[in-house]
């Protein structure tokens, strides 16, 4: 009996399905505001040299502090204060206007540096002036950050399928909580740097369960609305970072302010089920009867047990292969599993270094950034619920593969907008970002239906492994503009336009049942619903 019709039995989309998405909708909301919380807390102020220090024989007594500025900081073509450099000595005939600053001797700031305040309060720049020689620290932070989701991947990857869903859930709540707190009373860089290291690994223990568990109890019908909807939990996410951005401007009461939601989801982890899927991959039948049974009752079915005995359960294909313990290594041992996995963490790389390098970029478009990223996030909601109504329609493959080239078209047709028309380069990356997010959305839902259940965590941590690859490289591409100025966007545009035409080299899994066994990818026989993807005769299993 395949697992599929046991749901049914139980009604594989109902109360009890909805309310792991509530559930888990808390834990949700708080990966967008990490992931992206760089964005603010790693702001650069405009700045320039401290020249309070500065003892010229008390000539500055008599002097604004605008004409102080004026005699020690050389000026841009704006008119504003260079941000990294003073005069080797006042230049006090500047104040008569009469001469160009241009070709006096210069030197690096000396006694620090002053910061305009107006937007933060205090950012990781301002806190350890990584500024002028330093500035490509306050991108590394993102970059360790998302080192330790990397790491987090591979290691929630593996402990998901050896422990269970629902133990290592509690595991990465309870460690990103600790780190979390922890890190906004870093009183080093380096110690802050670690801190949010080991934060991204808890992290991603919540991002590759919650996605998992939501499909693994829903049916095959329901699973692009579960998919979908419960993915809306990030945009909200994402446009409440917005907000508390705007209300907090200092850095240490924004991580406490983006963590603390976790408290609420420690105390509502105890009515969340564990996966009867892996329940049965594991042979702990009589656990995995429990939850059916609950979900029966709550769903106002009648209970399993009351019509189908225990063998039932031991009849269950994936029973087959209980004692076998499966790791990363299965993922590459057979022919059909290595060409599923390097075309899928291909695909992975491509769409999360695309939607990390839109949204990591939120100046430069005449808004300020707590608009933009607002904007960036609400047009997510449409863009979700766009690609909910062509999942169905056209498939997984066109649709990861669309929204993939699309965003590359968005990305290169910015490159040749002037920026003096910044109405419609905004509108142009707003469209990008929305289709960016449109990609993740899908490739999250397609790759749960193309790994098997015996894997399908591995599998999981693996491409969730090569999608924070990206993610952690975004950052650093970003700082090639100091070498040429579009080299950031022909990166990631090229990215994103390769990556989705390897994402039409994937099977189409719509309407199709799970996988269970890695011998439902590597020998699918007629009739059967695994990656050859062939329509599930439901007849043919209850004969």
């Amino acid at each position: 009996m395949k697992f599929e019709n046991i749901l049914e039995e139980i009604d594989g989309f109902g109360p009890f399905q909805i309310s792991i998405i509530i559930l888990l909708f808390i834990p949700r909301i708080v990966l967008p505001c990490h992931f992206l919380l760089n964005n603010f807390i790693a702001g650069v102020p405009p700045h320039h040299c401290d020249i309070n220090k500065l003892d010229d024989g008390g000539l500055f007594g008599n002097l604004t502090q605008e004409q102080r500025l004026t005699v020690s900081v050389p000026m841009r073509e704006d008119g504003n204060p260079k941000s990294c450099e003073m005069f080797a000595e006042p230049q006090f005939r500047l104040l008569a206007n009469s001469s160009s600053s241009a070709g006096l001797p210069t030197v690096g700031c000396q006694s620090g540096w002053v910061y305009d305040n107006s937007t933060f309060t205090s950012t990781l720049a301002t806190e350890w002036d990584l500024v002028c020689d330093k500035k490509s620290l306050t991108k590394t932070t993102g970059t360790i950050f998302f080192f330790g989701v990397m790491t987090g991947a591979i290691a929630f990857g593996y402990l998901c399928d050896k422990f269970g869903r629902k133990s290592t859930l509690l595991a990465s709540y309870l460690m990103t909580i600790v780190f979390g707190f922890s890190s906004a009373f870093a009183n080093s860089y380096i110690l802050y740097t670690v801190l949010r290291f080991l934060t991204g690994v808890g992290l991603t223990g919540m991002s590759i369960n919650s996605i998992v568990l939501s499909i693994e109890w829903v049916d095959t019908g329901h699973r692009s609305f579960i998919g979908v909807i419960g993915s809306l939990a990030w945009s909200v996410g994402n446009m409440l970072l917005a907000g508390f951005a705007f209300l907090i401007t200092d850095w240490r009461p924004l991580i406490m302010a983006v963590t603390a939601p976790l408290g609420l989801a420690v105390l509502t982890w105890w009515w969340i089920p564990e996966s009867a899927r892996w329940l049965l991959a594991n042979g702990k039948v009589e656990k995995a009867q429990y939850y059916l049974d609950r979900c029966a009752k709550f769903n106002t079915k009648e209970k399993l047990s009351s019509r189908l005995k225990l063998e039932t359960f031991n009849s269950t294909e994936i029973l087959g292969e209980q004692d076998k313990n499966y790791t990363y290594l299965d993922l590459i041992k057979t022919p059909k599993m290595r060409q599923l996995t390097l075309l899928t963490g291909i695909v992975w790389y491509g769409v999360a270094s695309t939607y990390y390098g839109i949204s990591l970029n939120i100046s430069g478009f005449g808004l300020n950034i707590y608009l933009t990223h607002f904007i960036y996030a609400a047009i997510e909601v449409p863009a979700k619920l766009m690609i909910y109504c062509f999942l169905d329609i056209i498939g997984r493959r066109k649709c990861q593969a669309g929204t993939l080239l699309l965003t590359g078209c968005c990305i290169a047709i910015n490159i040749f907008i002037p920026k003096g028309l910044w109405h419609v380069r905004a509108a142009v990356a707003i469209l990008g970002k929305g289709l960016s997010e449109a990609a993740f959305t899908t490739i999250f839902l397609y790759t749960t239906e193309l790994y098997p259940t015996v894997v399908r965590q591995n599998g999981v941590g693996y491409t969730s492994f090569m999608s924070r690859l990206g993610v952690s490289l975004a950052p650093l591409i970003l700082l090639l503009e100091d070498v040429w100025i579009i080299l950031p966007q022909i990166i990631i545009c090229s990215v994103a336009i390769i990556s989705g035409l390897v994402a039409l080299l994937l099977p189409e899994t719509l309407n199709v049942r799970l996988p269970e066994t890695i011998d439902d990818i590597e020998k699918p026989r007629k009739n059967d619903g695994s990656p050859e993807f062939v329509e599930l005769s439901r007849v043919k299993d209850l004969n």
